[in-house]
């Protein structure tokens, strides 16, 4: 079976990049550490994607182990989207309008 594409939602991608410069700005090491744990957390999306619960309106969920972050994702025919790279403690499905 092929592997899915990744699709990153534009306001995901800007998430992920408000969130790097954060960790940046306190520490440099720090920022590398969420880069690298956002990076293994999609390549595991991506291998198996239905191993995450389910979550709101058909996504996924896939909660990051040492950041307070949640990926939120759905699976399509030829592709894995990636809906949010949201903080854990934003309000839930404040990302809904991208679906």
């Amino acid at each position: 079976m092929a592997a899915k594409e990744l699709d990153f939602h534009e306001a995901a991608a800007s998430e992920f990049k408000a969130a790097f410069r954060w960790y940046f700005e306190r520490n440099s090491t720090v920022a590398e550490e969420f880069a690298d744990e956002l990076i293994r957390a999609v390549q595991h999306v991506l291998e198996g994607p239905r191993r995450w619960p389910a979550h709101i309106a058909g996504t996924r969920k896939f909660v990051m182990r040492r950041f307070p972050f949640v990926i939120v994702y759905r699976e399509g025919v030829s592709a894995i989207q990636i809906l949010a790279v949201a903080h854990a403690k934003r309000k839930p499905g404040y990302w809904l309008g991208r679906l």
